[in-house]
């Protein structure tokens, strides 16, 4: 790991399980890195969504036990974060220039030159995995892979471009307050994690409140603005031609946006995954529901979750422990759509 260029480590073993904590300098500022698991292992790179990190929406996905064993058994986990998007940042200075999606990219590439990693497994959620899918398109000999959630990869709508504005807008004037949090709400869960008159607001929807409450209003509308200037990258889809697996909850406000990014990808390389009755952030809303589709996606590169029989604490499920009915996916609440992903020869 080439450690010599000014940049910090710093240990943070409360932050992730005994995780570390990297803070990477980059020519767009410093970036902080949760590095998980055994280096030696290839590396699965994680990028949130807007005004989350980590914590607040991969920590589903990585307290899934049966997940758990598949991820953590196979690589070691590189969580980055967006700048000032860390546990406990600071307010960026307003004096910074504000980094566009391509300067987001180009950090990724830092960031993996930092740890001397090659060709990297990546998983993003929303604008993380649009910044994803930018690197892949920029770098294609440094992704293996792509599993999105909820992808962006077209310019903002004119719906969105207004809605980011009015976020924008109440974080610059109130901060991180009731409204802006509604708003990211809806962005991220169903209407039944929200919860309504009749049904309480479920424990995921009030952790994610609570969690947003930690974010500095600054440093997300630097994201957002990021994100609202993003250009369409549709054309330049067809020449990805790296396995691609994306996921998208059927109430997501992004449905339709996953579904174009699917039709223009090459079908030989995507699969698109629709899981019912879940919004955006299908990491933390139904985690479940992503097991068996990463399980025959990681299979094509040679991947697999441990058996129960092995001595792995982290791994006490596999599919031999589960009755076969419970692997379908109409009972993990899944619609497959037909696009197939190639297996390798």
């Amino acid at each position: 790991m080439a450690e010599s260029n000014g940049s910090v480590s710093v240990d943070v073993g409360t932050i992730y399980l005994g995780g570390k904590e990297h803070r990477v300098k980059t020519a767009s500022g410093v970036v902080s890195v949760i590095v998980y698991g055994d280096r030696e292992k290839p590396a699965l790179i994680t990028y949130p969504d807007l005004a989350l990190n980590h914590m607040s929406c991969f920590q589903g996905l990585f307290f899934c036990p049966e997940a758990a064993s598949l991820l953590l058994h196979n690589f070691c986990i590189y969580h980055i974060s967006p700048p000032g998007h860390e546990l406990g940042a600071a307010p960026i200075f307003p004096t910074d220039s504000v980094p566009s999606a391509d300067d987001l990219a180009d950090q990724i590439l830092e960031v993996l030159n930092f740890f001397g990693l090659g060709a990297v497994m990546c998983m993003g959620v929303t604008a993380g995995a649009y910044i994803l899918t930018l690197f892949a398109m920029k770098h294609r000999e440094r992704v293996a892979g792509l599993i999105l959630v909820s992808p962006l990869c077209k310019a903002p709508s004119w719906s969105e471009w207004f809605y980011n504005r009015v976020v924008s807008n109440l974080l610059y004037f109130y901060g991180m307050c009731g409204v802006v949090k509604e708003f990211l709400l809806q962005r991220y869960f169903s209407k039944e994690v929200r919860g309504n008159v009749e049904i309480p607001e479920s424990d995921i929807a009030q952790a994610c409140r609570r969690l947003l409450d930690e974010r500095q209003s600054v440093n997300v509308m630097r994201f957002l603005d990021a994100i609202d200037r993003r250009p369409d990258i549709s054309s330049g889809l067809k020449k990805l031609k790296c396995r691609t697996l994306i996921f998208i909850g059927d109430q997501s406000p992004f449905y339709s946006e996953a579904v174009h990014m699917a039709a223009n990808l090459d079908r030989g390389y995507c699969a698109l995954v629709e899981v019912q009755a879940c919004g955006s952030m299908v990491t933390e809303e139904q985690p479940h529901a992503m097991l068996v589709p990463m399980e025959y996606f990681l299979m094509g590169y040679g991947l697999y979750r441990p058996s129960c029989f092995t001595e792995s604490p982290r791994s006490p499920l596999s599919p031999s422990c589960i009755s076969p009915e419970l692997l379908s996916p109409e009972s993990m609440g899944l619609k497959l759509k037909p696009i197939k992903t190639r297996v390798s020869a």
